[in-house]
């Protein structure tokens, strides 16, 4: 894992050259946050600062404007979050700060992590997104809300509506600047900016730098200091690399050939569009393969539900767009198969990154067009890899997903029969509230990982009309069921225990 800091726009190199020797710092307390910070960072169970906590967080508490260039699972949210707890003034009811992100689940994401972090000053950030009544949201704003996190489309929304007054915001965060990007939110960040102060505090964090959004941070930021890491768990030191060349219209067969040869306990097949992400997702359901599509044009509701599957091991193949693959990474994921080649060699490394997970081996293979070979041979110099080509040989076919782990059968509404035991390793927790109360799966998960529990961890997840149940390692039940009792989630407070046979 390595941090470079440099500036841009004339930064002073002294700077530059502090961050970019680590500085020394191995915890919160040097990083100079205040005590009400340091408590939620005792509370989550942080021991040390991540490279890009230890540089970005002085920076940011000192004033300055930061690029970050880091991907997901570096610790960004703390980076930036921790030193907006520091700068709120949770006396003053105005919008003092605001998260723009691209998607709902990365908002609720940010949402969660930082109400933890901002609980000991009163600060209780509220989330917009589309896909839920704007009603809500207008009503918490108007009640006070400090902090907002968003999504693009619905902050802007909530601007022309009045409902949101922007005049006061003095520390603004562009999380995933990329992605938004690639959604066509720019134009939209753009207008959003346009609302807020001209002296605040801007903090721009992407895992790629695309020639755009070093644009915009040209016309928008003030002189920022630049942090770029990257991250252990996307090495691809672990990850045997391949490539197949194909022609287009035999693109589909071969990936049928593939897929047979290699017999993944779970793959992710990426491709560059919606349609042709459907369109694939038949051609592998119509063969008989276990496989479900993920992409931006599915109902929020869909989307959680197949992710789900996937992280539970219901399903083995998933054929997924960039976009709507953010912020899934699962450990279990044996097989990354580029359908289509990425528009960048940063893009190549986080797709593959997502195989190899926890000390496990991956292979990751790559279908190129004879048009292509020059952009799988930049990928090669750019990533500074090897990729071979790939062979059709015989394997020993592994233990399917569903003979591993088969499903219980159970009446639709039988709740009893739910909570059962679970797994062996894992244990049962039932949580009150359900869809009765306003919750959802992201939920009681934000409340879970609050504590410092891997979100990997957390599995079976079953959204029921009352309860909410799930899974924990055994050995964490009794920490989970303690520490999460109590806890007030969307103004309901959760119930929690271990659920009896």
């Amino acid at each position: 894992m390595v941090g470079v800091a440099t500036p841009l726009r004339g930064h002073s190199a002294q700077v530059a050259a502090v961050l970019s020797s680590g500085s020394g710092m191995t915890t919160f307390a040097d990083l100079r946050l205040s005590d009400a910070a340091l408590a939620a960072v005792r509370e989550v169970g942080y021991e040390s600062p991540s490279p890009i906590q230890e540089q970005a967080i002085p920076e940011l508490l000192a004033g300055r404007d930061v690029i970050g260039q880091a991907q997901t699972g570096t610790g960004k949210t703390a980076a930036f979050g921790l030193p907006m707890v520091d700068f709120v003034d949770p006396g003053d009811p105005d919008t003092q700060a605001l998260v723009l992100t691209p998607t709902r689940e990365l908002c609720i994401q940010v949402t969660q992590a930082l109400r933890t972090y901002g609980k000991h000053k009163g600060i209780d950030p509220v989330a917009v997104f589309g896909g839920a009544p704007i009603r809500t949201q207008q009503a918490q704003l108007k009640a006070g809300a400090q902090v907002v996190v968003g999504t693009v489309g619905r902050v802007l929304d909530l601007v022309s509506r009045h409902s949101l007054a922007l005049h006061s915001c003095r520390y603004m965060v562009l999380d995933e600047a990329d992605e938004m990007l690639n959604l066509g939110f720019l134009e939209d960040v753009e207008k959003i900016l346009s609302f807020t102060p001209n002296g605040r505090q801007t903090a721009l964090f992407s895992a790629t730098m695309p020639t755009e959004i070093r644009a915009l941070a040209e016309r928008h930021l003030y002189d920022p200091v630049t942090v770029v890491v990257k991250a252990a768990t996307l090495t691809i030191d672990t990850v045997e690399q391949f490539f197949v060349e194909t022609k287009q219209a035999e693109k589909n067969e071969m990936l049928a050939r593939v897929l047979e040869s290699e017999r993944p306990d779970q793959a992710i097949v990426f491709v560059r569009t919606k349609i042709r992400c459907d369109q694939l997702y038949r051609t592998l359901r119509d063969r008989g393969m276990n496989v479900k599509a993920l992409h931006g044009d599915m109902s929020q509701g869909a989307r959680d539900g197949v992710m789900i599957s996937f992280k539970d091991a219901r399903v083995q193949i998933l054929v997924a767009t960039d976009v709507a693959a953010r912020g899934l990474d699962i450990s279990t994921v044996t097989h990354i198969i580029n359908f289509d080649v990425p528009t960048s060699p940063d893009v190549y490394v986080h797709r593959i990154g997502r195989t190899g997970r926890v000390g496990r081996s991956g292979r990751a293979i790559t279908f190129v067009e004879p048009r292509q070979a020059r952009e799988l041979a930049a990928i090669e110099t750019n990533a500074n890899t090897k990729i071979s080509p790939w062979s059709e040989g015989a394997k020993v076919a592994p233990v399917t997903v569903q003979e591993a782990r088969p499903r219980r059968h159970r009446k639709p509404h039988d709740d009893a029969a739910v909570a059962v035991n679970g797994d062996a390793g894992f244990a049962k927790l039932i949580a009150s509230g359900g869809r009765a109360a306003g919750l959802a799966e992201a939920d009681v998960i934000g409340a879970v990982t609050a504590i410092g529990l891997d979100g990997e961890a957390i599995r079976n997840v079953r959204l029921l009309e009352q309860f909410v149940l799930f899974e924990v390692p055994s050995d964490e039940a009794a920490r989970v069921a303690d520490s999460v009792d109590g806890t007030d989630v969307r103004g309901h407070t959760l119930r929690l225990e271990l659920a009896k046979a």
